[in-house]
């Protein structure tokens, strides 16, 4: 039982994190924060995003492409020009780490704030804490497994970012409905929307790339957004007004 807790706990919280700080934040601004609470999000994202820590000023730098040339050559993963998702998820990888190298390019910064921390980019970033927390997973298995086929979760714990990644970007732009037509192949994939937190309403984000609440439809929930107006009203963040 406790693996099946700690494997859900991290499903979720690096899930959260990702959608939270990375999209959400760092890519689309959808809530101002201060400098404090900005750190303490960073350091959050880091611990629990952990062996599959994604660079947030990268990250913003993909996505935005992501959103100018959606479902076009130029996007740098969609599912429409892959032949499966695993040739997708490692060109993916490759364009990401390209854009990790363009952040330290003065040309490459973008108007307005978006969260930036070189010490904990590069300590993220580098093989030594990626090898760290993978060896932090391992010796929890190992200290917890109560059957051998436990250990194959491992793998997903290794490469939890991509194997996100990987999903959201194949299902929400191949499997679904659309609620508007954006011009791209965007979909919502519901109801398996919940397990990814809201990032597979993808039809409704690139109608509204800013506006915080991906479900747009009654019966669209999206997770995240009911945490985010608690920590507005809590005045942790200040949502931006959008549709």
């Amino acid at each position: 039982m406790i693996i099946l807790v700690f494997f859900v706990a991290h499903w979720f919280l690096s899930l959260f994190f990702q959608t939270f700080f990375q999209h959400r934040y760092a890519s689309h601004r959808m809530f101002t924060t201060s400098k404090g609470w900005e750190r303490a999000f960073y350091l959050m994202a880091y611990f629990f995003e952990g062996a599959s820590f994604l660079n947030p000023r990268a990250y913003a730098l993909m996505h935005r492409e992501h959103h100018a040339y959606s479902d076009t050559e130029k996007d740098p993963h969609s599912p429409h020009f892959f032949k499966d998702v695993y040739q997708m998820t490692i060109a993916t990888a490759k364009t990401f780490r390209d854009h990790v190298k363009r952040t330290k390019d003065p040309e490459a910064r973008f108007g307005g704030h978006y969260p930036e921390w070189p010490l904990i980019d590069r300590m993220g970033s580098s093989i030594l804490s990626r090898v760290l927390f993978g060896a932090a997973y391992t010796c929890f298995y190992i200290a917890f497994a109560t059957h051998w086929w436990m250990f194959l979760l491992l793998i997903i714990h290794f490469l939890m970012g991509p194997i996100h990644g990987a999903i959201v970007n194949w299902c929400g732009h191949k499997y679904g409905y659309a609620n508007f037509d954006n011009k791209d192949k965007s979909k919502n994939t519901t109801p398996f929307d919940f397990l990814m937190l809201g990032e597979l309403f993808q039809n409704n984000h690139h109608k509204y790339p800013n506006s915080a609440n991906f479900g747009k439809k009654w019966f669209e929930f999206d997770p995240v957004y009911p945490v985010m107006r608690l920590m507005h009203s809590l005045r942790i963040i200040r949502l931006r007004k959008t549709i």
